[in-house]
């Protein structure tokens, strides 16, 4: 592989590992908002209208953030028919060959997130509720993690090609 693409795919492992890393955090800091709504409510008799929503928004980048990083990891759900008998060679040219429909699918996905987000800062939109906050931060977040998922793709399509020609794309730092 030439050296520009074992860069690529060196920079965007990095990348996606220190933000799924990072990100893998908020979990704790949602279940903490979550705790302390529910005793607000409950113990203090003071619910808070932005507690579950800024929750949710919070379970929205936790998710998109890490789906890059999930993908790197191949924690992601595979069926595996016939997948687990093949060798790891058709394994990879498979992948190679079935990841092109998802880098299809992540660019559209971000070319309707880029409008969307768009739309939401030049209207100021908000979400329908009592809380009513603007969903442009949201949106947002939500490119910045195509983008990642995106970007952490096309960095598993030349790993699977040089995995299907037989090299390994991190041996060959040693050239």
């Amino acid at each position: 592989m030439p050296r520009t693409i074992r860069r690529y795919v060196r920079l965007v492992d990095r990348l996606n590992r220190g933000v799924g890393r990072v990100i893998m955090y908020l979990v704790f800091v949602m279940m903490g908002l979550l705790l302390y709504a529910s005793f607000s409510r409950t113990v203090l008799n003071s619910p808070l209208m932005w507690g579950v929503e800024m929750s949710q928004f919070m379970l929205v980048s936790y998710y998109l953030l890490g789906g890059a990083y999930a993908m790197q990891m191949g924690a992601h759900v595979r069926m595996d028919l016939f997948y687990s008998r093949w060798t790891p060679r058709t394994q990879a040219l498979v992948d190679a060959i079935t990841i092109l429909f998802l880098i299809f699918f992540l660019v559209t996905l971000l070319l309707g997130g880029i409008s969307s987000t768009q739309y939401a800062l030049q209207y100021g939109q908000r979400n329908y509720s009592a809380w009513a906050p603007p969903l442009a931060p949201i949106k947002i977040i939500m490119c910045i993690g195509i983008l990642l998922m995106l970007l952490q793709a096309v960095a598993t399509f030349f790993k699977d090609v040089a995995t299907a020609r037989g090299q390994d794309i991190y041996a060959e730092d040693a050239e």
